[in-house]
């Protein structure tokens, strides 16, 4: 085993302290503190003010706004809360500074109570833009223009400053919904509305999901218990109809693409404006997902014009991202052909492309450019990182502008002269700096201390095994009580995702492992987790092995990393556990009733237990439909093997929950009964696909005390 990071520095967690001078961690303090007061140290909503090298942030009560220059070393609060307060109408009142949109170097918008306003922190005076209403749901502003489009119930409308508020969409049919997310928000997608660069237009998504089932959730806290129907498409049943609408602010005209993608159901992905707003590029997929075409439409008319790029693949094809505009003739577009999501350079007029970059690691996303130079972000040469590069746009070499180890994110200036570095790593809390687009540190803006200085907690240990093909590296984190004696026996859990677009390690402050294992570990057992082939950030070959088969593969992984723990001296193998939730609690009970007797007890929560249950937008992708693929969709139906469990296996699921309905475990727990085999199951009434809040003290606490029972 090759091993890459072990973190036991005196100067990180302070372990050479005595015992008793250490603080105990309790569940309650990794479950309600992990993010708060137990996370390092940061500056909330940190960016640079627009046409400046200035900066500002805001203070850790939300009242106020602090502002720093690279010149100096003070910092100044420029806007108080209550001056923001005072300037505002009767009746209109923030309770924070979070999230303000600088529109200018002096002043500031925001939204409020179906209201825009801009604030000049100069003369502490508020101008009222304009009045859209109390929407329920999507905003999107354009500052420039001094707009906003909304949705109201299922349709779309818009407001511009000095004008009423007026719908753009007026569909009485509930089926129809306009500028929302689309597709269950699969393919990168994350909002609804896309404002063109100069705010002339607006484009955006629609959907008719008349031919999509209704699905029932109970809400007990109605007398009687009321039901509450979801539109919910499940494999191989019918899907919703897309479209994308194209509005005229200054005409009002409203027009839809012309698609020529005969499919109905096919998928409209992600959605960019040519940068002089006189074409909409928009990439498009079959419903099989292995055959995408990025198109080119006229705004106009909504007029389709040309393909300007088309790619196919035997397992699937996933648009993740939208055309980035250099100028008016010329845009980066990200794909995964080679192997590796790169960056090429395509000619919006004859469709010509080049490759920009041929790494062998992952581009996660385009931040922006100035001139000929492309900023963005990428994992680099190692996956468990995230770093910024610039590269120019006829390739060459690309630059790491964020060389020290660890997982950066930043946020560039206006004119790209600087960013704004936060990054951290397992021996690193965060670093916040400012750098030149060259990459050289102009000014060290905060080093936070160790929030867990003094707590008794371990450091995580980053390794890596090869994985069931014997030639892949998979990443691992292990975390050992503070008092590990290499000469005991330790009980190990084995945390577990496994799906696609997810990865549990990385060189980040506490490995990215969740505050509970620390917690866990403190008690006299060993967390563990492997990132196994199907997960995100090693290429395309490395996750698609999973295509039809969803389970094998990462089972295969997993019990390489069982084989390994089993291999070490500490670790007692009678006593091990399994727990993960979605994804992970496929995998859970996967290997409770695939591996039978691997593990002694499972707790999972919220799993797929049949892929054809599951959304028609991802599990079409990894699973095909299920009459094309009718031997996979058996293999993976954990039904089929309730009669081979041993040990104690806990099913845990919220009873409103949207993305792995509930009918997963209780179709799983009628099969168990019907077998005669005993399992345990526990509900959480209205909770959704996750346990949040307070709650989640009283699922941890049930989680790990199941398996204490089990193992002790």
């Amino acid at each position: 085993m090759k091993k890459l990071f072990l973190i036991a520095t005196l100067s990180v967690f302070a372990i050479s302290l005595k015992a008793q001078d250490k603080k105990e961690l309790t569940l309650e303090d990794a479950i309600l503190k992990g993010r708060s007061v137990l996370a390092p140290e940061n500056r909330v909503d940190l960016k640079f003010i627009p046409g400046t090298s200035n900066y500002v942030y805001v203070a850790s009560d939300y009242q106020s706004l602090i502002m720093g220059t690279l010149k100096s070393t003070k910092e100044d609060t420029v806007v108080k809360l209550s001056d923001v307060n005072a300037a505002l109408p009767d009746g209109i009142k923030r309770s924070h500074l979070y999230g303000m949109e600088w529109s200018n170097s002096n002043s500031f918008s925001f939204l409020s109570k179906g209201k825009m306003f801009t604030y000049d922190y100069r003369t502490k005076t508020a101008n009222t833009d304009l009045d859209y209403g109390m929407g329920n749901g999507n905003t999107k502003t354009h500052l420039k223009s001094k707009a906003v489009a909304f949705t109201k119930g299922n349709n779309i409308g818009v407001a511009i400053s000095g004008a009423e508020a007026i719908m753009i969409t007026s569909n009485d049919d509930p089926n129809i919904v306009s500028g929302q997310a689309i597709a269950r928000s699969e393919f990168g997608i994350t909002e609804g509305i896309f404002w063109s660069p100069e705010g002339n237009h607006i484009a955006f998504y629609q959907k008719d999901e008349s031919n999509v089932n209704d699905y029932p959730l109970l809400d007990v806290t109605t007398t009687p218990g009321s039901l509450k129907n979801i539109k919910y498409p499940m494999a191989g049943q019918g899907s919703e109809i897309s479209t994308v609408g194209i509005y005229s602010v200054a005409s009002k005209n409203l027009v839809y693409v012309q698609s020529p993608v005969e499919e109905a159901d096919h998928y409209f992905t992600n959605v960019s404006w040519s940068a002089d707003e006189q074409y909409l590029l928009i990439a498009e997929l079959n419903r099989d997902q292995n055959h995408a075409w990025l198109n080119q439409y006229n705004a106009a008319d909504g007029g389709f014009i040309k393909t300007l790029w088309e790619e196919t693949h035997d397992t699937w094809v996933e648009p993740e991202h939208a055309a980035h505009f250099l100028n008016n003739s010329e845009f980066v577009w990200i794909s995964e052909k080679d192997g590796f999501m790169n960056m090429y350079l395509v000619n919006l007029e004859n469709g010509k492309s080049s490759q920009i970059t041929k790494n062998k690691w992952e581009t996660t996303s385009i931040i922006g450019h100035s001139g000929s130079t492309i900023y963005f972000t990428g994992t680099g040469e190692a996956p468990t990182e995230n770093h910024t590069f610039k590269v120019s746009k006829k390739g060459g070499t690309v630059t790491n502008l964020t060389k020290e180890n660890g997982y950066h994110s930043t946020t560039f200036s206006s004119d790209y002269k600087y960013l704004i570095d936060s990054y951290s790593s397992t021996s690193v809390p965060r670093i916040l700096k400012i750098k030149t687009s060259k990459g050289k540190t102009n000014k060290t803006l905060l080093t936070a201390d160790n929030p867990l200085e003094d707590y008794t907690i371990s450091a995580p240990e980053l390794s890596t095994i090869k994985s069931a093909d014997g030639q892949t590296d998979l990443y691992t984190r292990m975390i050992k009580p503070t008092d590990f004696d290499p000469n005991k026996k330790y009980p190990v859990i084995v945390y577990v995702y496994g799906g696609p677009h997810a990865q549990m390690i990385t060189n980040s402050w506490m490995a990215s492992a969740a505050m509970w294992m620390y917690y866990q570990a403190e008690k006299g057992y060993i967390i563990y987790t492997v990132d196994n082939r199907g997960s995100a950030h090693r290429g395309f070959e490395f996750e698609n092995i999973i295509h039809r088969n969803l389970g094998d593969a990462e089972m295969d992984d997993q019990l390489k990393g069982v084989e390994y723990l089993k291999s070490l001296p500490y670790v007692d193998a009678d006593r091990m556990a399994v727990h993960g939730w979605s994804y992970g609690g496929f995998m859970t009970t996967s290997l409770m009733l695939r591996e039978p007797g691997t593990f002694k007890v499972g707790v999972a929560g919220g799993p797929v237990t049949d892929w054809s249950y599951y959304e028609v937008m991802y599990g079409e992708r990894y699973m095909d439909r299920p009459e094309q693929n009718e031997e996979g969709y058996k293999k993976a139906k954990l039904e089929n093997y309730v009669s081979n469990l041993e040990g104690d296996l806990l099913l845990i699921h919220g009873t409103v929950d949207d993305v792995v309905v509930m009918q997963h475990n209780l179709s799983l727990v009628k099969a168990f009964v019907d077998a005669g085999v005993q399992m345990d199951f526990f509900p959480y009434p209205m909770h959704k696909h996750n346990v949040r809040g307070k709650d989640r003290i009283h699922l941890m606490r049930k989680v790990l005390a199941y398996i204490e029972g089990s193992l002790d």
